[in-house]
């Protein structure tokens, strides 16, 4: 092996080390039998996992991550899809214009947008809910989901499209019988993704929720009163589910390049 190929190697497997050291010190800890995560590992239990699924406020608020997650993934991809499909096939007037207000929201920090829909709730009366974090979620994760999208509709769908129409078909059915059927596996990356970003996020959940709240909120919450155990074992599990999510989603964008290939 080179010199500098074992440089390569060693600077990645260090970069690796230091990205999940702290996640792997994280789940190590969920499994002790100890009251306290700290050193010395105190024996393999899986007493904190059962204490979590007996935590009704924890099982609360995890139902409550899926239900904003799977419901605002869905709206967010729903209209990343159509207006990428409006962009792409319409091609409006100042196209590029309308792409970089749909985009902008990516370089806007989460404080900002949660202050801003906190002010906005607020002057229409709207009380804080899971609802409002919901609709904070398609906030900023729908730019992310158009960007997917449109970076996939590609001129040989446009030709099948006007095969499509060619043959009879209405706008209406070619976007729902030929255009969404080839773009399902961007779709369910997209969803995957936003889903992801939701099930983690923890500024603008916490800014507009009240009374029920998601799970990141619960763990903060739960960390005011100090190391707890069971928020190792609430950890893993979020890890768990998002590196299950992103490799879900890399599995069907390469299933989507192999297609192509």
């Amino acid at each position: 092996m080179k010199p500098r190929e074992l440089v390569v190697i060693l600077y990645l497997t260090l970069a690796i080390v230091f990205i999940f050291l702290p996640v792997a010190i994280l789940v190590q800890y969920s499994f002790q039998d100890g009251l306290v995560p700290v050193p010395p590992f105190r024996g393999f239990s899986l007493r904190w996992y059962e204490k979590m699924l007996a935590n009704r406020k924890l099982m609360e608020a995890l139902g409550n991550s899926v239900v904003v997650g799977g419901v605002s993934s869905f709206a967010a991809v729903t209209l990343g899809f159509l207006a990428a499909y409006g962009l792409a096939r319409g091609r409006p007037r100042h196209a590029g214009r309308l792409q970089f207000g749909l985009m902008a929201p990516l370089t806007v920090p989460y404080i900002i947008i949660g202050l801003g829909l906190l002010s906005t709730f607020g002057a229409l009366g709207i009380d804080r809910s899971l609802l409002t974090v919901g609709i904070g979620h398609v906030v900023i994760n729908l730019p992310l989901c158009f960007a997917i999208v449109y970076s996939q509709l590609g001129e040989h769908q446009a030709n099948i499209e006007r095969a499509a129409h060619d043959l009879g078909a209405s706008d209406l059915q070619a976007l729902l019988l030929v255009t969404a059927p080839m773009l399902w596996p961007t779709l369910l990356a997209a969803f995957f993704i936003s889903f992801t970003l939701s099930w983690d996020e923890f500024v603008i959940a916490f800014l507009l929720s009240r009374f029920d709240v998601t799970l990141p909120v619960v763990m903060w919450n739960m960390l005011n009163s100090g190391l707890n155990p069971q928020l190792n074992a609430v950890g893993t599990l979020v890890f768990a589910t998002s590196i299950g999510l992103v490799v879900l989603v890399a599995m069907l964008l390469m299933s989507r390049g192999g297609r192509r290939g």
